[in-house]
């Protein structure tokens, strides 16, 4: 259990309490998937007041953290990603969403050595997958009807590891701003 800050029990959790909760669950996500390991497609989860879900199915009381702010409920599969996301709309007992993709990601100086990636998406795609010092990474991404978000990639064996480290360990990234449009059209989701 976390060092997050609970609502009383029987007491229905603060938006600030979400907020708080809201990395520590998209780090849960995080773990939850990659624990299939890699190369999977998007996942999608509704992020649910576990109150909620203990009130509307007491059943589950064994397999939940009583605990817990915020429970992840998986959905299916998303077979095309984002756009798939323009016809989602969530009822009002989903506090909030998370979106579990593998992307590549470029070093920071590889823009400057491509001379900018070609507007075209589907050739800036093939620069981007072409390049040698690409890398695969498992995105997630998560936001709150109220607007807060909580992002994290975790670097698949990312190599330029700090000396002592293991250069085959994944590294793992903790900032909001590393999906701005993703956020977004999660975001819109909710509305």
């Amino acid at each position: 259990m976390s060092d997050v800050e609970r609502p009383a029990p029987g007491r229905r959790p603060t938006a600030s309490i979400l907020a708080r909760a809201l990395p520590g669950t998209a780090r849960e996500v995080e773990q939850f998937v990659a624990a299939g390991g890699w190369d999977q497609p998007p996942h999608l989860f509704a992020l649910v007041p576990t109150h909620l879900l203990l009130e509307s199915r007491p059943a589950l009381v064994s397999q939940l953290d009583a605990g817990s702010t915020l429970t992840p409920v998986a959905q299916e599969p998303l077979p095309e990603g984002e756009r798939s996301l323009e016809s989602i709309e969530w009822p009002e007992t989903v506090a909030g969403c998370a979106l579990v993709r593998e992307i590549v990601v470029l070093p920071p100086e590889a823009e400057e050595e491509l001379g900018g990636l070609p507007e075209d998406p589907e050739e800036a795609r093939r620069a981007v997958v072409d390049h040698p010092g690409r890398q695969e990474a498992r995105l997630v991404a998560a936001v709150l009807r109220n607007g807060t978000g909580a992002c994290l990639l975790r670097v698949r064996g990312a190599g330029g590891m700090p000396p002592g480290e293991d250069a085959d360990e994944d590294q793992l990234i903790e900032r909001n701003d590393l999906a701005p449009n993703l956020i977004r059209a999660l975001l819109a989701t909710l509305r």
